[in-house]
């Protein structure tokens, strides 16, 4: 009778753990990093717009993270809004109306950041989307892709990417682009070469009408 009790209860524990392991597989992480260096914070209600299309198209058991991108995006203190949506369809719509609420209260009240540390907020998305164990892990960076740290901030290193997407949005061009193309091509060259080079794929989609290919 004990050997049946533990052989029912060890084939259960299986059974969950699969059911765990299936529902991780066909989940979606996104970490969504927003630039609120000097004028882009004027671009902030674009991002809102790319927000709620992300969380229309996320599903249950799906995490989604929003975070800014200032002088040091390397902490939990960069992060605006964050969840990872219950199981059950009506609370999870529950929760993306909190999380719409804290993204428009965050872009209503913006400040702008003299830098932007935008490999500080791909080292914080990379370790919230392992930590999620979502299938599929996305990073969305909102930015023009200009990094500027504050003096002493070492950020050359490797980035490990490997299973990740990055996918640069709105991707504006400097005043300084308009007078050699060359530094724009330059920037998201670099950044395509870093995020290859760590394992990730890259993507750039400057149409925000064309929204759809971010998510399936």
């Amino acid at each position: 009778m004990i050997r049946w009790l533990r052989a029912l209860a060890l084939g259960s524990a299986l059974i969950l753990l699969g059911a765990c392991a299936e529902r991780g597989a066909n989940t979606q992480g996104v970490y969504m990093l927003i630039d609120t260096s000097g004028t882009y914070t004027k671009e902030l209600e674009k991002a809102q717009h790319i927000i709620n299309y992300v969380l229309s198209q996320l599903n249950p058991g799906d995490s989604f993270a929003v975070a800014r991108i200032d002088t040091s995006s390397f902490t939990e203190k960069n992060i605006v809004a964050k969840v990872a949506f219950s199981d059950q369809p009506s609370r999870a719509n529950q929760e993306k109306r909190l999380f719409r609420d804290t993204v428009d209260n965050f872009v209503k009240t913006a400040r702008s950041s003299a830098y932007t540390d935008i490999t500080g907020g791909l080292l914080q998305a990379i370790e919230y989307l392992n930590e999620a164990g979502t299938g599929r892990k996305i990073i969305l960076i909102f930015s023009d892709m200009q990094e500027e740290l504050k003096k002493g901030y070492v950020r050359d290193l490797p980035l490990q990417l490997d299973g990740f997407e990055v996918i640069a949005l709105n991707v504006t061009k400097l005043r300084t682009d308009n007078i050699d193309p060359r530094e724009y091509l330059n920037r998201l060259a670099y950044w395509q070469q870093r995020v290859e080079a760590g394992g990730g794929k890259w993507r750039v989609i400057n149409d925000l009408e064309r929204l759809e290919p971010i998510l399936r």
